[in-house]
Order: structure tokens, then sequence, then C-alpha cells
């Protein structure tokens, strides 16, 4: 026994003095998170700070073992972490200071550089031109190893989080539901990365040298994910041929399709990479001789499907990263066909460079693009349809709903991503003040609206089967001066809340035409808001989107008090308003003669 507690401490030990820079990142973003979900649930306030700094920690996690696993190939190891915590530093400045400025935009910069930094990982330590097997095996030793942290950490996870609730419940502690997030946070992050470093504890050395091919990825490879490959590989053969037949233009999602059976096919062959020479079962040498020639056809059908949603519609980001997929997906068939001494290291290495170059190459990176391409889609629909008068948009000419959409949704793309004088441009100066607020406020939901509902003689082309309309205050604070109690409206659902022995209840109904919200006093008095409800609905029920509106609240008296009920959110879906939506809110209490 105590040699195994020695073990674990000196491994332990280990991790800590090798590894100190990569903990030290799960650790800061483990804590901010749970500064984040300490903040939801205490105060109001900008918390965000905390999820920017924890997104910016948890890239630091990979970034610094990255650089961990290079400088113990070549030394430097402080330069290194050095250089890696100025780009952490720069990358945090990147990012928004205010949730309501972090849009979709920023999807696209961050998941990218995750999966950058992760590649980044694979093959850092591995770019001369020997040690193919080497790869090899340390990344098939580090698959495994995230596989078994993935394992440790939810036992670890599910099980502290168990005896937190069994204590919890057991010995009446009534503990914060805080509690049970901050736990996850930090074990989660920290408790993952510290399970997966002591895996990794003997560094690259250890994971980069020759071992027995794991019978178990042998299994799952040769009799579930190739067979399951060759399948879907005669799926998309069958739908590429249906195409030719009836002589259409592919879906726009087979795009994902294809893509997926490349990413997942090019896996495969990875995993099996040793068993080459082997004695493989057949269908895995038939599979590994015919993958990339059985792409050719394929690759033709993902271009075609891809720029006839680009020639119609523009590029976005979304389509941008599709394309360069493609791309990048054809470099790796035409590679492997012909390079004779072709190396595996070409896929994430040539996927971390065209992954870079869509991020940083100047006029040419997808944000760049995205945006150049929207503009001129903007000004295109807006010369095809004749809206441009004297170069700015006439909201009064009859326009259809389609048209109306398309206009409003290129607006809101681009005050997302901070067009500002790109669209003010397009705008009348009576148009340009009722816009300017939201453009200023990086509201770009408020602006699409706005747009939209500046038409005003517009035609009906298409039947709708639903509407959506979400209204919300646009104050997220809320004055409580003058009353004396406060309680959220999901504490009345359980036993009600009591005030000086008097109970109070809410009755209502919800998502029907005629919502029903009462507040009863003590079974007997009784405060009916649902005409209040109604009413709003009513005034909201023809537009479409989502507005704030200054405040959702009405007021009253029952009983000895006066009573202000505040909601947080409130929608109508369907057509004409059939269903209305509360969602959670306030209700404050004043005894009356008070102020």
């Amino acid at each position: 026994m105590r040699q195994k507690i020695t073990e674990i401490f000196g491994k332990t030990g280990t991790v800590l003095s090798g590894y100190p820079m990569v903990l030290l990142m799960a650790f800061l973003g483990a804590v901010s998170l749970m500064c984040f979900a300490h903040g939801n649930y205490s105060a109001n306030g900008n918390y965000f700070v905390f999820i920017r700094f924890s997104l910016v920690a948890s890239l630091g996690i990979s970034l610094m073992f990255a650089l961990k696993i290079l400088s113990q190939r070549i030394g430097r190891g402080l330069l290194l972490e050095t250089a890696g915590v100025a780009f952490l530093i720069f990358f945090y400045f990147l990012l928004p200071d205010k949730e309501k400025y972090f849009g979709e935009r920023y999807a696209f910069l961050i998941i990218p550089t995750f999966i950058l930094s992760h590649l980044l990982v694979s093959f850092i330590a591995f770019m001369d031109g020997k040690k193919e097997l080497n790869f090899w095996q340390y990344n098939k030793n580090l698959f495994i190893n995230i596989f078994l942290t993935a394992v440790f950490t939810g036992v670890l996870t599910g099980g502290v989080e168990l005896a937190i609730l069994a204590v919890d419940k057991l010995f009446d502690f009534n503990f914060n539901d805080r509690y049970y997030t901050e736990t996850f946070y930090l074990l989660a992050i920290f408790g993952s990365c510290f399970i997966f470093l002591l895996f990794n504890e003997k560094g690259l050395k250890h994971l980069e040298k020759d071992g027995n091919y794991p019978l178990i990825l042998k299994f799952f490879t040769q009799y579930i994910l190739i067979p399951l490959l060759l399948i879907y590989l005669v799926i998309l053969y069958f739908y590429s041929a249906k195409i030719l037949i009836n002589w259409e233009l592919p879906r726009g999602w087979v795009s994902y399709l294809i893509l997926a059976y490349s990413l997942v096919g090019i896996f495969a062959l990875l995993l099996v990479y040793p068993l080459k020479k082997d004695s493989t079962k057949s269908w895995v040498k038939i599979f590994s001789k015919i993958f990339y020639f059985t792409l050719l056809p394929l690759i033709i059908l993902l271009f075609t499907a891809i720029f006839t949603r680009i020639l119609e519609y523009g590029y976005t980001e979304a389509r941008y990263f599709v394309l360069l997929l493609a791309l990048w997906l054809t470099s790796v068939v035409l590679y492997f066909i012909f390079v004779k001494n072709s190396t595996i290291k070409y896929v994430p290495v040539s996927l971390f460079v065209f992954g870079l170059f869509a991020l940083i190459f100047p006029f040419l990176n997808a944000f760049s693009v995205a945006k150049r391409s929207q503009s001129a889609e903007l000004q295109s629909i807006l010369i095809s349809n004749n809206l441009l008068k004297n170069g700015k948009i006439d909201f009064s000419k009859k326009v259809s709903d389609t048209v109306a959409a398309e206009v409003s949704d290129k607006f809101r793309f681009l005050a997302e991503r901070q067009e500002k004088e790109v669209l003010m441009n397009f705008l009348a100066t009576s148009d340009k003040k009722v816009i300017a607020e939201s453009l200023n406020d990086m509201n770009s939901s408020g602006v699409q609206n706005q747009v939209r509902n500046r038409f005003k003689n517009v035609q009906e082309t298409k039947k709708l089967t639903s509407r959506h309309v979400e209204l919300v205050p646009a104050n997220k604070f809320q004055d409580v001066s003058g009353y004396d109690y406060v309680s959220t409206i999901d504490s009345f659902y359980d036993k009600g809340v009591t005030i000086h022995n008097d109970v109070f209840r809410i009755i209502h109904t919800n998502g029907v035409e005629k919502p029903h919200f009462e507040i009863t006093l003590n079974g007997k008095e009784k405060l009916d808001v649902s005409e209040f409800i109604r009413q709003t609905a009513d005034k909201n029920k023809n537009k479409t989107g989502r507005f704030e509106v200054p405040e959702i609240s009405t007021e009253g008296e029952l009983g000895d008090y006066q009573i202000k009920i505040i909601f947080e959110n409130l929608t109508i879906e369907g057509m004409n308003g059939q269903r209305i939506y509360f969602n959670a809110g306030y209700v404050l209490f004043r005894k009356n003669g008070k102020k």
C-alpha cells in the first residue's frame, strides 16, 4: 500500500513539474467557469468576462501541451511557452468584451482555432522527414489516452456529483445548485486535464516508441468502422446516380455527408496504417487501395453542391469553410493517388495550413470574403428589384415577402460583422434614425426586424405555416425600490410563496391561444393578469423575429399587497398568434400603505 501511495504521489509530482503551464491553463479555465456560474446565480453583472477568459485558457491547454511536446524534441521550453502566452493574450483581445457582441462570426474564429491547436499537437514534434511509424505510434497513444481520460473523468465526475447529492439529501444541507455546476466545471476541465497528463507523464519518448497494435482498435476498425463506411459509400453512389438520371442539382446538405464520409474514411485509414502489410481482413486491404479513388466522383458532386449554394446566395463563413474543406480533401486525394512516397503526416499538416490560411491570410480569409460577398449580394438584390432611389433603399416600393426577408437577413449578417458604414450608405436619413441605435448597440436581430418592418408594401408570395415572435425586456436590471419582497415566478410552482403567514400561489395555462395567469392569496382572493398577456401579444402578433421592449410588466392589488409582475420573455407562435408562452420572471410585493 505504501509503495502504491508513493507511486501515485511520484506520478503527481512528475506531472506538476513536467506540465505546469498546461495545468495552469486548465485550472484557470475551470475557475473562470466556476466564477461565471457563481456570478450567474448570485447577482446581475457582466460575467461574460469569465466566459471569455475560460475560452482562452481552454485553448491554452492544447497549445501549451503542443509546445511542451515540441520542447521535449528541440528544447527551448521557456521561449516556446513565452510565445504561447503572448499568443493567448493576443487571442483574448480578439474576442468581444460583452456578451451582446458575441455573434456567430466568433464561432468561426474560435472553433477553427481550437481545431488548429489540436492539429498542432498531432504533428509539431515530427516536422522532419523521418519517424513515420513513430508519428503513428505517438498519435495512436494520444488517441487511446484521450479515450481513457474521457472514461475516467466521466466516472469521477458522476461519482463526486452523486456523493454531493447524497450528502445534500440525507443530511438536509440544501446545497445551492451552483455547487453541482462548479464541481462539474472543476472536474471536467482541470480533472480531465490532470488525468490525461497522468497517462502521458513520461512524455514524447514514451508516446512515440513502438508498441503492439491494440486488439480492440483493430477489431473496431476492421469489423465496425470500415464496413459501415462501405455501406455509406454505396448510399452516396446511389444518390449520385439518382442525380444523373433525374438531371437535378444536388441538395445542399449532401456536401456535409460527403465530407463526413471522407473525413471518417481518412481517419479509418490512419488507424489501420501499420496493418497494410499485415494479414488483415480482405475488405480492409481492398478499402485501403480503392478509398481515394472512390472519392473522385464524390468530390465532383461535392463541388457542384457547394457552388450551387454559393452562386445563389454568396459566401458566408460556413460556406467558405465547407469549400476550403473540399479543396483540402481534393489535395489529399491527389497527393495519395499520385505521390509514391506519401506520408500520413500530410493529412494533419495540410489541414493545419489550410485552416491557418482561412483565418489569417489577408483579403482572402473567411471573414473578409464573407463580408465582401454579402455586401455585393445585398446590392445585387436591391438593384435587381429596383429598390434603390438615389442610392438609398425606397421602403415604400412594393416588394415580395421573400425579397424583404432577404434584404433584412443581409442587414443582420453585415450588422453582426460591424459593417455599419456599408449599411448606412443604403439608408435615407429618416431610416438611419430608426436603425442606427440597433447598429450602434450591435443588436443584429433588432436591425433585421427593423429593416423587415420598414417595408410597408409587402406582397405575400408564400403561405406561412408558422410565425415566431419573441418579446424580451431591453432593461436587464429590475428596479425593486419601493417593494418589500421579490420572488421568481418559478418559486410559486411547488408550494407557493409565504409572506407573514400569507400564502401566494400562481395558477396558469401556457402555450395556448388564450393563456391564463393569476396569483391567489390564501386560496381566496386573486389577481388575474391574463388580459394583460393577451393584449401584449395582440399588439405584436403580426411581427416576426425577436424584439426588445422597454419592459413586460403589470401591477395590481391583491388583499393588503401591491404586486408587480415582471416577465422575462413573451413568445407568440403559429399563424395569428394561436399559442402564447410566458416564461420566467419576478413578482414584487409591497404591503399597502408602505412606500
